[in-house]
């Protein structure tokens, strides 16, 4: 079991790494090559760089992806394809997709499309906060806990 995290702009890295290393359990950051840096990650921690293509992190992710891996992702279209491969996805905001409200939420993202592309305006997400950071570190420590006994 590994976690893969779909990285550009997951702001939950920090909490990822850190409880990863409570669990002994490897992390793949996945992220453009607009985000390169030669800071030195820890041990059990590797990042792959992709091409600026719109959704190369998320291929790369899915070619990586093996069954009961852990997926970081806010994508919607990558929780689905990794939830086909028995993965297990989280949002960063902590909430976990599964098979039974992927389907509602790429309706929702859908027509919300829809609506934007005939001139409405729509929502964005609220801003991330500490609150935020903290439910993710519960959500996920809960996931790894119970993949763990599990096992």
């Amino acid at each position: 079991m590994r976690i893969l995290v779909d990285a550009d702009a997951c702001p939950v890295k920090e909490s990822i790494k850190k409880i990863a290393k409570e669990f002994n359990l490897p992390v793949i950051l996945v992220q453009s090559f607009s985000h390169f840096s030669m800071k030195e990650e820890p041990q059990g921690v590797e990042t792959i760089y992709v091409d600026e293509g719109a959704d190369a992190a998320d291929y790369r992710i899915i070619r990586l992806a093996k069954q009961d891996d852990i997926i970081v992702t806010q994508d919607y279209g990558l929780a689905s394809l990794a939830l086909a491969k028995d993965c297990y996805v989280i949002h960063h905001k902590g909430f976990q997709y599964t098979n039974k409200n992927i389907d509602q939420l790429l309706q929702n993202r859908y027509l919300s499309a829809m609506a934007r592309k005939s001139g409405k305006r729509t929502k964005g997400p609220k801003p991330f906060t500490e609150d935020d950071i903290k439910q993710f570190e519960i959500r996920f420590k809960a996931l790894l806990k119970n993949k763990s006994t599990s096992d």
